[in-house]
């Protein structure tokens, strides 16, 4: 029996946060493998394709008639949030906890996705944004609790450093990029692809994985200087 998922344009799935960096690249894979790709964001869309469907809308805000309009969601992919200190709390762990419970009586759900972050598991990062994505994998694996009697896999991503326009500021400095490939045992950081490629793997092919987090960060938090 095959492990892949039936694909066509009746999979509906629905991507947050879908106007740049991971989130974008997500709505493009899922576009280009045939799905029907619903994107909401704060920004206007950024990605043109005829499976693509574009929705301005803040995740703080009340959910509940996008989501009567965006019906028999298959999937759902959560890569809306920020990284500013103030409102990370309030976007990143409740908004998308509201976002995400206003689609939870779809009777069509298979997989839900999360794409939290490396600073979850090792603090580097500033406070609020840690706690953020660290809530997010712990309420992850709550959901997950939740829809296992339904057969819906849920799982999160979470991402070390990745070539987006977010951080574009260390990009282009020689000094900064440098320093931050020499913290990774493999020297690079990930594209944004290969977010996506794994984001299709858990969500449409996966059967057996829920409840994890998925560490993606080239080695990062595995490195260390052993001294004898």
């Amino acid at each position: 029996m095959s492990n892949r998922h039936l694909v066509d344009s009746t999979t509906r799935v629905l991507v947050t946060g879908s106007s740049r960096g991971i989130g974008l690249a997500i709505a493009q894979k899922f576009c280009d493998e045939g799905c029907s790709v619903f994107g909401v964001d704060v920004c206007p869309s950024a990605l043109e394709h005829p499976n693509y469907q574009h929705f301005i809308h803040d995740i703080c805000e009340d959910a509940s008639a996008l989501a009567a309009r965006i019906a028999d969601i298959s999937v759902l992919i959560h890569s809306a949030g920020t990284q500013a200190e103030d409102d990370s709390l309030s976007i990143n762990l409740e908004g998308t906890m509201s976002f995400n419970e206003a689609f939870m009586g779809c009777s069509s759900l298979r997989s839900v996705l999360f794409i939290a972050s490396a600073s979850a598991r090792n603090g580097a990062e500033f406070a609020r944004y840690v706690a953020s994505k660290a809530g997010i994998i712990g309420y992850m694996k709550n959901l997950a609790l939740s829809l296992a009697p339904r057969r819906i896999t849920c799982n999160s991503i979470s991402p070390g450093g990745v070539i987006t326009p977010l951080n574009q500021h260390i990009l282009e400095s020689e000094e900064l990029y440098a320093q931050v490939l020499a913290e990774t045992l493999l020297g690079k950081w990930a594209e944004p692809e290969e977010i996506a490629d794994l984001a299709w793997y858990l969500t449409m092919q996966n059967r057996s994985i829920t409840g994890e987090d998925i560490l993606v960060d080239n080695g990062e938090q595995l490195k260390s200087n052993f001294i004898w």
